[in-house]
């Protein structure tokens, strides 16, 4: 295993072997999901299938994962539908050769399927019910923050060495003024933090007959309570009006929501666009995001990025969505 190549030593054997050491039965039987920052694997068992995640080498403390573990079994002790991890005599993050794991009991269900107005309401109460039980804050892990998210991005991208040098001066400048509106929405509004999901988008809710699951913590942190819902509003003005309608609905039935907060949905969505860009750019190295992200290395891409973040600076000077009652 090397800092470019972090998944080279985990084989099926190992994989294998580290289901048996916290006391399961694999019956030889796995299957790859997808997921690049980690590696995560559906096993097998005698009795039930389980997934077991491979955190990537380096990435996170510790501490930092025992802090999403104990999220995650605060949610279920609240009878909120999430997954905590398997803990075996109060340990659940465990070791296998150089890597750690952690395994989480199996949940069936379609990625990315909140659609109905019944679907969103009831992805709204748990929601409300998860920023109930995440008031505080993380010590170990990141803060939503243009310091955190936004800076080291405009760095990572513009030192990028797929960035055509035709376009770095423009993507220098245009960055420089998105991150001054950016921070003056966040010093504006002082939104409270609260733990959150962090990655709160219909592909990590799964939906079954038996109702939602929200999975994959992994990007947990402290935020404003607006990070959790806005990637859940598809469409143009209209639609997203709706669907913010309909999730509140559901969510303040447990907890208020300041409207103020939707002036931080473009700063938001700015600081992802850069962010996710970012993140493949850090992780090319690994095998994984070339196979994943092909057209990143094109000339086409940063210019098509250009276009986008030209389209951010319009919607931070434009009114945010507002909210209605339906």
């Amino acid at each position: 295993m090397t800092s470019t190549t972090p998944y080279a030593d985990l084989t099926p054997e190992l994989i294998l072997s580290a289901a048996e050491t916290v006391g399961l039965a694999p019956t030889g039987g796995f299957q790859t999901l997808a997921s690049y920052e980690n590696r995560v694997y559906k096993i097998e068992t005698e009795d039930l299938p389980w997934a077991v995640k491979f955190y990537r080498p380096n990435r996170w403390t510790n501490t930092a994962i025992a802090e999403e573990h104990g999220f995650l079994q605060e949610l279920v002790d609240a009878e909120i539908p999430a997954v905590a991890p398997l803990a075996r005599d109060g340990e659940t993050l465990f070791h296998a050769g150089s890597y750690r794991f952690a395994v989480f009991p199996w949940r069936p269900g379609r990625a990315g399927c909140v659609e109905t107005v019944s679907e969103r309401q009831t992805l709204g109460r748990h929601l409300g019910r998860l920023h109930l039980v995440g008031a505080g804050r993380f010590a170990a892990r990141p803060t939503l923050d243009v310091a955190s998210f936004v800076d080291p991005a405009i760095t990572t991208l513009a030192d990028c060495p797929f960035m055509p040098a035709d376009l770095r001066p423009a993507f220098l400048a245009t960055t420089a003024r998105l991150r001054a509106l950016v921070a003056t929405a966040f010093a504006d509004l002082g939104a409270p933090n609260l733990r959150l999901h962090g990655d709160c988008h219909a592909g990590n809710v799964l939906t079954n007959d038996l109702g939602l699951t929200l999975v994959d913590f992994d990007d947990c942190l402290n935020g404003p309570a607006i990070q959790d819902l806005w990637m859940l509003l598809p469409g143009d003005q209209c639609e997203q009006e709706e669907a913010l309608a309909t999730l509140l609905q559901g969510y303040e039935l447990f907890r208020d929501f300041d409207p103020a907060e939707l002036r931080l949905i473009e700063p938001l969505r700015t600081a992802r666009l850069l962010h996710y860009n970012a993140w493949i750019a850090r992780r090319w190295q690994d095998p994984a995001f070339p196979r994943a992200f092909p057209w990143f290395a094109e000339d086409r891409h940063f210019r098509e990025l250009m276009g986008l973040l030209a389209t951010q600076e319009r919607r931070l000077d434009a009114p945010p969505i507002r909210r209605w009652v339906p």
